[in-house]
């Protein structure tokens, strides 16, 4: 079986479908990453890459978006989306700037089944237009029931210059552990994290004298709202017996606490399990990985999908959410002692872990296509 992976221009939509292309792969399939700009990282992984509209990076995109949908950006940078379908339009804007690129490399490659990232709907198109089935992999917990009737009507030209419907078999793959939303999306698939490839420093293997606290914003949202979240943990860090490790990459910050690291992008998944806690901006990759460390969470959302993760993380009982100006010593303290957040966090640990696995998944498509 040769499977299509369509992703949109960014990490955290490209990385989330790694651990089941590599289940594809190790079940002897082949399989074809169709993605662009920072999407190209999912080369780290060791997964065959095809680049579909050269030298469209993210911030390429976001302008076309804004210029096209400024009224929907805006919106979705205020943190007011709690659905998909509230940012059809803007994500319709992405879809004009793949689809030729993907059907030009699927018809070539001649896929038996497309999995396209949520909120990406080149690869509906492509499936449509190829007459094979579509699975939609998400990548956290914010919902997309009704995209694909919506994107056909929104996308109605690009369909029939395509000679493409709607796939008459399409799935849904969904990550979200069951107790944190209102109900799944389709096949349950265990959240695997792959978090990039980056050397793991020495002392991360070290034993340590005091609670660890892991701090990221991503890799949006430093440039769509900037750091003043860290900033804040830095001026209130030297007042918590805690050591606090920031993972933000190549970001200025000046003289740093003594009980402060920075040592440049770390992948989360190596760095949480030796964390009490994590800080961060509530995007869905961070979330998500917290909630297969079992590590508690204190969410600092700042727009898109973030609120709808904040939200989430709060009402299940395994962290905590405020706005950057609530950031305080005693909401940090309760980061690290409240027992009740460790406890839930665990339990949705369990929860998670008990899905079915990448493997299982992958076995259960080949079945699918086959029937």
């Amino acid at each position: 079986m040769r499977v299509l992976f369509v992703t949109s221009n960014g990490v955290g939509h490209a990385f989330p479908v790694v651990s089941l292309a590599r289940a594809l792969v190790a079940a002897g399939h082949e399989v074809l990453v169709a993605t662009a700009g920072e999407g190209l990282a999912v080369r780290q992984s060791g997964l065959p890459v095809a680049d579909v509209a050269p030298g469209l990076t993210r911030a390429a995109l976001v302008e076309r978006v804004r210029a096209a949908e400024p009224e929907a950006v805006r919106e979705m940078l205020a943190g007011r989306i709690r659905d998909m379908r509230e940012v059809a339009r803007p994500i319709s804007v992405l879809v004009r700037a793949l689809v030729d690129g993907v059907l030009d490399l699927a018809r070539e490659w001649r896929p038996d089944l497309v999995v396209q990232s949520q909120a990406q709907h080149a690869g509906l198109v492509c499936a449509g237009a190829l007459g094979i089935p579509l699975a939609e992999h998400n990548f956290g917990l914010v919902r997309a029931t009704g995209m694909a009737e919506l994107m056909r009507e929104l996308l109605a030209d690009v369909f029939q210059r395509h000679g493409a419907e709607l796939p008459q078999r399409r799935t849904v793959l969904d990550v979200a552990p069951p107790s944190m939303v209102p109900g799944p999306a389709g096949r349950l698939l265990r959240y695997v994290p792959y978090n990039g490839s980056a050397p793991v420093p020495d002392w991360l293997s070290e034993p340590v004298d005091r609670p660890r606290i892991a701090v990221t914003l991503g890799t949006v949202a430093p440039g769509d709202s900037g750091i003043g979240p860290v900033e804040r943990v830095l001026a209130l860090a030297g007042e918590i017996d805690a050591e606090f490790v920031l993972a933000l990459g190549a970001v200025e910050l000046g003289a740093l606490p003594d009980n402060v690291r920075a040592p440049g992008w770390l992948p989360l998944n190596a760095l949480l399990p030796t964390c009490a806690a994590i800080v961060h901006h509530g995007g869905a990759g961070s979330t998500m990985t917290a909630l297969d460390a079992g590590v508690p969470q204190l969410v600092l959302p700042s727009g898109a999908d973030r609120y709808v993760n904040a939200d989430a993380v709060r009402e299940r009982g395994v962290g905590l959410s405020a706005a950057e100006d609530e950031l305080d010593v005693p909401l940090l303290n309760r980061l690290l002692t409240d027992a009740g957040l460790r406890a839930e966090a665990a339990a949705v640990r369990a929860e998670l872990r008990a899905m079915p696995a990448p493997e299982v998944v992958a076995a259960e498509l080949a079945e699918w296509i086959r029937g």
